[in-house]
């Protein structure tokens, strides 16, 4: 973060893979730009690429995705022992990136989206992520069961038969109500629709604007909040 010096990040980052039985692997982590753009990665980068996705089957690398609201996606692959880490926010939701990534591990490893395995891990919820009316139009131009992802769907355009009763003359409607939207559920059905099973796709449900004694949010803290480290990566035998 610009607001944490590199060498705190830097011995965290150290903790954190010592702690989850990675020590002395590399940690590939990409700059995140809210995109659909994924990086295979066979060996550890000289720099860091740009994009939302990486996959790997390389024995010795751990691929991370930072997250602070945006959902964290970790795949993988038990029979060809291959990963992904996806970050989700809603540009790369409403970009499928999700689907888009378990399609590239089938292209680079083989993969069975059937075999696959997926974890979402701690973001903002349903409860906590207000977004414009006009997300409802977004999602809906992309997904059929888009309306599912909205607490009501109501994009503002529609005609209001009982414009006299808010007294206002014509042209001068109130502003439509902003939604809810479950990054949760949107997720989980690209996932679906990409062909995982249903009972390989494990999800937190934890609200990180809620649960701010536990999780970062940038939407509950503002811009010196920190940010998450979700890690995935293949152990040698």
């Amino acid at each position: 973060m610009e607001w944490d010096a590199k060498e705190n990040v830097s011995a965290n980052r150290k903790k954190l893979l010592s702690a989850v039985g990675a020590r002395g692997m590399s940690l590939v982590a990409v700059k995140q730009i809210h995109s659909d753009i994924i990086h295979p990665f066979m060996r550890s980068p000289a720099q860091a690429s740009k994009g939302d996705a990486s996959i790997s089957a390389t024995i010795g690398l751990v691929l991370g995705t930072q997250t602070a609201d945006c959902v964290p996606i970790l795949l993988v692959d038990p029979k060809k022992r291959a990963v992904a880490a996806i970050h989700a926010g809603w540009k790369g939701t409403l970009n499928r990136i999700a689907e888009k990534t378990v399609g590239r591990m089938r292209q680079e490893f083989a993969s069975r989206p059937s075999d696959l395995l997926a974890a979402l891990g701690p973001s903002i919820g349903p409860c906590c992520y207000e977004v414009g009316a006009e997300f409802v139009a977004r999602f809906a131009a992309q997904f059929a069961d888009a309306h599912e992802y909205f607490d009501e769907a109501r994009t503002g355009d529609e005609p209001n038969p009982l414009q006299w009763l808010n007294m206002k003359p014509p042209g001068h409607q109130p502003p439509p109500k902003n939604v809810h939207l479950d990054l949760w559920k949107a997720n989980r059905s690209q996932l679906l629709a990409a062909g995982l099973r249903p009972k390989n796709i494990f999800m937190s449900e934890l609200c990180t604007a809620c649960r701010t004694d536990l999780f970062f949010s940038y939407r509950k803290e503002g811009p010196v909040s920190g940010r998450m480290l979700s890690l995935i990566g293949i152990r040698g035998e």
